[in-house]
């Protein structure tokens, strides 16, 4: 049975400067959703590329001095660069300076030509050169462009024009008629009253440069940049030089595009099609602006984010991630290096980073790193597999919508989920009893379970993470060969899979504000607190309880000190940093039981050294008779405790 199609483009991004965030987040999003439908079963064609033509190119390329081929080929080198950091599986990478490319637009231009849609006048009006767009006078708004807000100029200049002006009605009906064409809503409301404002003929050449495709019939003068590019879609698609293959992905499926570009896509763009007599994409997605602290990026205000230097920092795969997580498709989203750590330490390193080392140090411990049959579920098991599956389930129907965060979100709750069933489980009490060893080896094969069909599913996202994990399982099929049917169904990591040992996948990022000296976050070691009467101890005032800094923190990582009954070694997060610390609580907790947990810690005592260990805190826990508790909080890690 073959494969079914499914065709989706970015926009081809002009090459006048070398790409930022906001193109690096369009291009995740297109590169999510092709590997998404892979996964799904589909045969994908993923297209991206550079729009090489125009008056703004060759002015770029005198300011440079030279030639603008040259200037194009050196950006164009960057955009790729980027594509391979980010890890892009782009199928085709298209540039209008191509034969392939040329060839096809001088042959669309001669067909309208030749049937009577392109005229030759005179052209005389406004043009912007930085956003190549040409505009009425009643258009502008103050004077200016009112997409980009800069300085137009007056052109005057024969033109070859194209009879837009014609299809106003049957494009409006074809809108009116496919509600799904244009998403999202706003969108599509915002084009429809353009043109129920009245569409004009659109100038389609021009003759005071000749940087751009040559006019065949009509060598003075070059295609105007938008007819030029915008036909990028079926040059890939094999329109010219390929039948077969434009029968096969034509009509495409997403055609992704920036906000201020919708227009273009969905007004200029099926025009030219319909005189070509070409069917209409199925769907233009207009996704929002991403902004810096609430504002447009622009070199002027100098808040550019390279997304090279944030990869070289973070990784692709946690970029990825809190661009998809943090906006949602459609809207203008805000970019944050604050939220960006905060979404790196919080759902990568403490929730997805914490079930894997948890679940793979148990197995290890408990089964010498085999994953055993499990026995017939308890209620608590049944629960968390049915989320599972009815995650994957509505993970498919997200991701069919292009509801990308939503899906991470309910990914991230069946994450958040398996944690806790893990402390609700509590495997390191079930593996001090013999008796309970089929119960043990239920709960760790669930959690590894669990973490192979998360693998799966967070693929289309950070693709560098899943074979990571895949691997830490000890999975031996190749990962390239999973499909989605795989993350469906319950049960199919193999009995007897023997499991590595745990490598962190996500570093906690440390970053330590820069108001806070470093001589104020001492702290003192951590003993239990003896239980004893209050009543024998001093009175203290207010102020004196306010010397005392308590802190919820976050158990990271435990484990027991060498040649010592009652100590455990944690790590624990305070929200902007890590601190080790020693806790003399072992006989009352196995150190699996405490990761993950949030505790109250003083953090502003002395450091002390406790078996040749810095410890730099002291938890709290409450006892009474032989039993000792810590005290916990339901509350975020740094939160202070009054």
């Amino acid at each position: 049975m073959s494969k079914k199609p499914f065709y989706i483009t970015t926009p081809i991004y002009y090459p006048s400067d070398r790409l930022h965030i906001g193109h690096a987040y369009c291009t995740t999003i297109a590169d999510s959703i092709a590997r998404y439908k892979r996964l799904a079963g589909f045969d994908v064609l993923f297209l991206t590329g550079s729009d090489e033509h125009g008056q703004k190119i060759q002015r770029k390329a005198e300011e440079n001095h030279t030639t603008p081929q040259a200037y194009v080929d050196n950006i164009v080198a960057s955009f790729k660069n980027l594509w391979e950091k980010l890890d892009i599986s782009n199928d085709d990478f298209i540039r209008t300076t191509e034969r392939r490319h040329q060839e096809l637009v001088q042959a669309v231009f001669q067909k309208i030509y030749d049937q009577g849609d392109i005229y030759k006048a005179e052209y005389e009006g406004w043009y912007c050169t930085p956003c190549e767009t040409f505009w009425l006078e009643r258009q502008l708004v103050d004077g200016k462009c009112p997409d980009c807000g800069r300085p137009v100029e007056i052109l005057k200049e024969e033109s070859y024009f194209f009879r837009m002006s014609k299809y106003q009605d049957r494009l409006l009906q074809f809108i009116e008629e496919n509600p799904d064409f244009i998403q999202p809503t706003s969108r599509r409301n915002e084009m429809i009253n353009f043109i129920k404002g009245g569409l004009e003929d659109l100038c389609v050449s021009r003759t005071t440069f000749d940087w751009g495709i040559p006019v065949p019939f009509d060598t003075k003068h070059v295609v105007y940049v938008w007819f030029d590019a915008l036909t990028n879609y079926i040059t890939a698609a094999g329109y010219l030089n390929d039948r077969e293959k434009f029968a096969k992905y034509w009509p495409a499926d997403i055609h992704l595009v920036g906000k201020e570009i919708v227009r273009f896509h969905s007004i200029i763009w099926p025009v030219i099609l319909m005189a070509l007599g070409v069917e209409l994409p199925k769907k233009v997605y207009g996704h929002g602006w991403l902004v810096v602290e609430g504002d447009k990026m622009s070199k002027s205000k100098g808040n550019v984010i390279d997304p090279i230097a944030l990869i070289d920092e973070f990784g692709a795969d946690a970029i990825r991630y809190y661009l998809l997580r943090e906006i949602t498709l459609g809207l203008d989203g805000n970019f944050s290096r604050e939220a960006l750590i905060n979404r790196i330490n919080a759902d990568l390193a403490n929730d997805l980073g914490n079930l894997l080392h948890r679940s793979l140090s148990m197995i290890g411990r408990f089964n010498d790193g085999v994953v055993e049959a499990p026995g017939e579920p308890s209620a608590i098991d049944q629960e968390l597999i049915e989320l599972a599956r009815t995650t994957a389930a509505r993970y498919e129907q997200d991701m069919e919508h292009q509801d990308i965060n939503i899906a991470l979100k309910e990914l991230w709750a069946l994450v958040g989920r398996t944690n806790k069933y893990i402390d609700e489980t509590g495997p390191w009490a079930l593996a001090k009893d013999p008796a309970k060893k089929g119960r043990l080896h239920t709960v760790l094969y669930n959690l590894a379970e669990v973490l192979r069909i998360v693998a799966i599913l967070i693929s289309p996202f950070m693709p560098q993470t899943s074979p990571k994990i895949w691997r830490q399982l000890g999975l031996k099929a190749d990962f390239a060969g999973v499909s989605l049917h795989d993350a469906q169904a319950w049960g199919r990591l193999p009995v007897g899979t023997v499991v590595a040992k745990p490598e962190p996948i996500f570093p906690r990022i440390e970053e330590k504000p820069a108001a806070v000296p470093a001589a104020q976050t001492t702290a003192a070691p951590a003993q239990p607190p003896e239980a004893a009467a209050t009543s024998s101890l001093p009175e203290i005032t207010i102020d004196e309880f306010a010397k005392i800094d308590l802190r919820v923190v976050k158990v990271l990582a435990a484990e027991k000190v060498k040649k010592a009954d009652k100590l455990l070694l944690l790590t624990v997060d305070l929200g902007t940093e890590q601190r080790t610390i020693i806790s003399g609580i072992a006989k009352h907790y196995e150190p699996e039981q405490l990761i993950g947990q949030n505790v109250v810690m003083v953090v502003n005592l002395k450091p002390a050294k406790i078996r040749g260990i810095e410890s730099r805190g002291m938890v709290l826990a409450a006892s009474c008779d032989d039993k000792l508790r810590l005290v916990t909080a339901d509350m975020p890690p740094g939160s202070k405790v009054k």
